[in-house]
């Protein structure tokens, strides 16, 4: 794992690098990252023109928000262009799909451009923990309609039959350090479960969610961003801590507990 920065994106706008329109509007969106995708939203005669495209839009940049290219995988094609392209730009992430072994993992963080390994597989999931843990690898991204897809789950089930697969993610991710993010959620016009989703994603221990439509963003951030009761409840319990175990309105807090409220406070602080 390599040191990612603080706080992580509570949002991350996938939007096709091919689409030149989707990238200039993208430029005026609230999302904290943009990913600029080669893969599955680039048909295979744009392919080369995407490439060039995300390495110019990451020139250009995208104001104060993270910019991340994700490549074509590794059985592809243009994957060996795809790395070389983006390790050589002013990307901040290169984010890789379907990565299933530490051997993929070592090769793309060897181009010194920081990682967001993808888990989209059994085998992904199950190598999620050495994946994570390889120096480079800034997180981790559950892909979840690839997950349901080789877990034999119905692609409309929801959360339940990934549930472990998505806790593996989170797992890994936070024992060797990095980001964990949450996956896409497909149903553009349900704002409703878009909600419940990002709230089970945050219950989880998720840092933010993967989005694939600018309508989305708002009801992401309203989810993994703390409420304004939960950061005065923190910026209380810090003040009142004085070092120990010791009492807080009803409950028991403690050193871990302070520290937790740090964090959520630098959360609910950003811009």
């Amino acid at each position: 794992m390599t040191t990612a920065p603080n706080p992580p994106p509570q949002t991350a706008l996938f939007l096709p690098a091919s689409n030149a329109r989707a990238i200039e509007k993208a430029r005026g969106l609230a999302a904290e990252m943009i990913v600029l995708d080669l893969e599955d939203s680039v048909r295979e005669e744009d392919k080369a023109r995407a490439r060039d495209a995300a390495v110019a839009a990451a020139a250009e940049g995208f104001g104060n928000r993270l910019v991340a290219i994700r490549v074509n995988g590794e059985d592809h094609d243009c994957h060996a262009a795809d790395v070389a392209a983006v390790a050589g730009s002013a990307a901040d992430f290169l984010v890789v799909p379907k990565v299933e072994t530490t051997a993929l993992a070592l090769k793309v963080a060897a181009t010194g451009k920081p990682v967001l390994a993808m888990i989209e597989t059994p085998a992904g999931v199950l190598a999620a923990a050495a994946i994570a843990a390889v120096p480079g690898i800034a997180g981790l991204i559950a892909g979840v309609n690839d997950l349901r897809a080789t877990l034999g789950v119905p692609a409309d089930s929801g959360r339940a039959g990934i549930g472990y697969a998505l806790q593996a993610i989170v797992l890994a991710a936070r024992a060797a350090g990095g980001w964990a993010l949450d996956g896409v959620y497909n149903a553009l016009e349900d704002e409703a479960g878009l909600a419940e989703d990002c709230a089970a994603g945050r219950l989880a221990g998720f840092d933010g969610k993967t989005l694939i439509h600018p309508n989305q963003i708002a009801v992401a951030a309203r989810a993994f961003g703390p409420s304004e009761a939960e950061v005065a409840d923190a910026e209380a319990l810090i003040a009142a801590a004085t070092g120990g175990a010791e009492r807080f309105r009803g409950r028991m807090i403690e050193a871990m507990h302070v520290e937790q409220a740090r964090t959520l406070r630098a959360r609910g602080g950003r811009g």
